[in-house]
């Protein structure tokens, strides 16, 4: 197991890169915004899943074999890119008038959660954080690599449920007031679509141990 040093130094960093809002926190947000708080708290129980995910490869050396191997790097990288991207072009050709966003049906939970979920399985640059990060703070010494790994992982998963809830949360008290603003709801899909597409791009362009 860390010492206790080293897992209050890992719970300081991680919080700081789970406060940079990223592909996860945008679409929390722009879900809590849209539907409500309930919304952006079931898609942050998506995202996590899906982390959970990542986790588990982790734990497991997928993670290792993605940097390991080009090609398995390339197809997950060019994957999450396009899912990225798709989000984005989706967000851009949807039309919505004020009072569409206002009395509009949601999206049901099952779809804000397995969107959420793909969110962040299809990340390579999640898969890379674990691969980069989290040897930093494993201590062969503490016991075995495997369940440092997973003690890291996990406690990453409740640090992202904390800081994204609140993220959906605020989004969800802010969103009532925004879709009232008609020049929020003409520029928002805008926004909230450009920056989907250039999340995607800037993953499809990261490079990988191979590339550098």
């Amino acid at each position: 197991m860390p010492s206790p040093s080293t897992l209050a130094l890992y719970v300081a960093t991680a919080t700081i890169v789970l406060l940079v809002p990223g592909p996860a926190v945008l679409y929390v947000v722009s879900q809590g915004v849209r539907h409500g708080a309930r919304a952006g708290v079931t898609a942050v129980l998506g995202i996590h899943v899906g982390t959970l995910v990542q986790v588990a490869a982790a734990v497991a050396g997928l993670s290792w074999l993605l940097l390991s191997s080009a090609f398995a790097f390339t197809v997950v990288k060019y994957v999450g890119a396009a899912y990225l991207i798709y989000l984005g072009v989706r967000a851009l050709l949807t039309r919505q008038n004020a009072e569409m966003v206002e009395v509009g049906e949601p999206k049901s939970a099952a779809r804000l959660f397995s969107e959420g979920i793909l969110v962040n399985i299809l990340n390579p640059k999640l898969a890379l954080f674990f691969l980069a990060f989290l040897p930093q703070f494993v201590d062969p010494a503490r016991g075995a690599v495997t369940v440092q790994i997973a003690v890291f992982g996990l406690v990453f998963v409740a640090l992202g449920l904390c800081t994204d809830a609140g993220y959906a949360l605020l989004a969800g008290a802010v969103g009532p007031w925004l879709r009232r603003s008609t020049r929020f709801l003409r520029g928002e899909r805008y926004v909230v679509g450009c920056t989907f597409i250039g999340l995607g791009v800037v993953a499809a362009l990261t490079p990988g141990r191979h590339d550098r």
